[in-house]
Parts: C-alpha cells; structure tokens; sequence
C-alpha cells in the first residue's frame, strides 16, 4: 500500500516545482538577448537591465591581494569588454579592500557599470558612515544598488528598521547617492521573509540558489516566490555552495551548476571569479544562455538528492563561522 504521508510529500513538491517552473518562465521571457555576448534581465520592478552574471567584489580583493591590484583590475576590464557589467561589493570585504581595487578599475568607465556594494552597519550614524566611506573607495559619487548585508540574524530586520538605517539610506536615495535599496542573507528563508514583511517595497533580495538549496531550507521554494510577488528582484548566490559543489562525488561540474542556478527566476547570479579562467567559465555560460529544460534540471537535482537534505553542503545556513566577522562582533560573538 502507498504511504499516504510520502504521496503527499510527492504530491507537495510537484505543486512547488510547477510554480518555480513558471515564476521561472515569467522572469526569462524578459531576458534581452544579445548575440554573441551576454544576455539582460530585468532587476525586478525597478525598470533596470542588468548582465545576467554579476561579478563577486569579495574574489576580486582576494585576486588583488595575492596576484596583485593590476592584476585585479585587468580582470574587472575584460568582463566589462565582455559585457559583465554588474558588480558586486561590500564595505567590508576585505576591510575595504576590495571596494577600493574595484574603484581603480571603474573609475574610467563608470557609466558602463551597474555597481552595487553593501552597508554593514544597521544605525542611522552607522549607515551614513558606510555610505561616505563606500562612495570614497570606489570613486563615484552614486551607487546603482545598495543592499543591507548579511541579514542572517533574527533581529536584524528588526535593528535596520528600529535603529535608523532605512531611514538613512531613504535619506541618501533621496539625496541621488543611491538608485535602489535591497538586502542580502545566506542563513535562513525565515529573515527574508521578515524583511519582506516589513513596511518598505525593496529592490533586490540577495539569497543563495543552488541544487542542494532545492532540498534544504530552500529559499528557492520559500522566498523567490514572495520577491516575485512583490517585484522584488532575485540576486543569486552561492551556486556552487562555495566552491563545494564541484568538489563532491556528485559528479556534478562547475558550469552545470550555473547553469542550473540561471534557469530559476533570478535577474543575475553573483559570481566569485578569481582568475581569467574563472571569468571565461562564466562567460562561456552566460553568454546567449538559454535556460535548462525541466528534464535537464531534474537529472541535475537527481545527483545530489541523497546528500542535499541534510545541509552538509551549505553550512552557511547552519554555522556561525560563516557570517562575517563584523556581523559576528555586531551581534557580540567572537569574530573568528
């Protein structure tokens, strides 16, 4: 006899993969190509186009550091000339490394960049802070995307609300400083639920999307449908789980990874790209991307099924050690 508890549970995740099947359709169809290089997406209700890969500002300054700032910035210039025009930072990566690696490299061109950093801080004061010291690394006097960091812990959603760093950052969109106002988390569906939930329409919600995330404390299932509802535009992240992925005996392969990650309703994936080799891995799948089928997609899931359901594979939604050190010492915990 059937199970009656496992044919709801079949029956269950049908439902949930029919509605990302077409919240995924919806978003692509607005996909622009562009021959021969990469194609656009919308970024959510905001009427903005952005690359569908968005280039990790936390790879570049750990490129910098180790191969050199020329180095980095050679790389950041041929993503541009290849049409990765979206790129990724954050006030504290790498101490503010990486915003001012990146704001050599930009400089010259900055209105072929869809730049987007991130605020650590929660306070008014705080908030205002990151913003100057932001704008003053990566030489511009505007941000395309400014997003809430590492929304990961309970009352963050509450600190950014009730300690004034909406406020803050309304104030400075207000002001011409900053276009659009999202947030960012790897931990838990429940925050971003909690931050969608709050009194502010955001732009952008940043999130990990990758195959084990299908199976394990999913913010494809339990989030993506809520952003989308709203116009909220979906960042992608983590689509090789931090590299984990390509390094299992799934036998699954870095580019089949995201391309799995680009055929779910995101407007772009954030990539870390240290090396030319990583950038051209990219490229060659970004460019005239076409989304997976269903069948294609399901025999990916199907390798990683039997080791995705217990979150070995993505302990940023499970340990501490992977939140930032400043969010640690924010929040009173040691930072490393």
């Amino acid at each position: 006899m059937t199970d009656p508890w496992n044919r709801r549970r079949f029956m269950q995740a049908g439902a949930a993969s029919g509605v990302l099947l077409s919240l995924a359709e919806e978003v692509l169809a607005g996909q622009q190509d562009a021959p021969g290089g990469l194609p656009m997406r919308p970024l959510g209700a905001t009427g903005q186009n952005v690359s569908l890969l968005c280039l990790g500002g936390w790879h570049i300054g750990a490129t910098a550091k180790q191969e050199g700032e020329d180095q980095a910035v050679k790389l950041m210039h041929q993503a541009i000339d290849n049409g990765l025009t979206f790129f990724d930072n954050c006030w504290d990566y790498h101490n503010g490394f990486s915003e001012q690696v990146m704001g050599k490299a930009i400089e010259d061109r900055r209105d072929k960049v869809f730049l987007m950093t991130k605020v650590c801080n929660r306070d008014y004061d705080g908030v205002k802070a990151n913003l100057e010291e932001s704008l003053q690394r990566l030489r511009t006097d505007h941000l395309d995307l400014w997003q809430f960091h590492e929304m990961v812990y309970d009352n963050d959603p509450d600190w950014v609300f009730d300690q004034g760093g909406l406020k803050a950052a309304l104030e400075a969109h207000e002001a011409g400083k900053v276009r659009f106002i999202g947030f960012t988390g790897h931990k838990d569906p429940s925050i971003h639920l909690k931050m969608l939930n709050k009194p502010y329409r955001w732009a952008t919600a940043q999130m990990p999307i990758n195959v084990c995330d299908y199976f394990f404390r999913s913010f494809l299932h339990g989030v993506v449908p809520h952003c989308l509802q709203q116009g909220t535009a979906v960042l992608g992240m983590k689509s090789l789980a931090g590299g984990a992925l390509a390094k299992t005996d799934t036998g699954l392969t870095a580019p089949e990874c995201l391309r799995f990650a680009l055929s779910q309703p995101v407007s772009a994936l954030v990539c870390g790209m240290r090396t030319e080799r990583d950038l051209q891995q990219a490229l060659d799948v970004g460019r005239d991307f076409k989304p997976l089928s269903q069948d294609e997609q399901q025999a990916i899931l199907d390798k990683v099924r039997h080791v995705a359901a217990d979150g070995r594979h993505e302990l940023f939604k499970t340990a501490k050690n992977f939140d930032g050190p400043y969010h640690r010492q924010q929040h009173g915990f040691a930072a490393g």
